[in-house]
């Protein structure tokens, strides 16, 4: 992050910005804001497969022992699924 980013906050990353936001009111520096734009394009897409309970609880249990989400345990798993079906035909 580039030194002083922040111009109301004068912090220099972004844990500063955010302890300085915890302890402040947007409304008490309104008049040193100003308008931006900016586009956002989501290109991500979720779909959802039903689950045993007691296949996702050992999941959920698998992936909280490695510090991670269900779903990005998930994700890993079938891409190396897929990966593995993809090199046996």
């Amino acid at each position: 992050m580039a030194r002083n980013k922040s111009s109301i906050s004068k912090a220099s990353s972004y844990k500063e910005i955010g302890e300085f936001w915890d302890t402040h009111e947007l409304s008490d520096y309104w008049d040193q804001t100003k308008p931006v734009e900016f586009e956002v394009d989501i290109q991500s897409e979720g779909v959802y497969y039903a689950i045993e309970p007691k296949l996702s609880a050992k999941i959920s249990r698998i992936a909280k022992k490695r510090g991670l989400p269900a779903e990005t345990l998930l994700n890993l798993w079938l891409k190396e699924k897929l990966g593995e079906e993809t090199v046996a035909k």
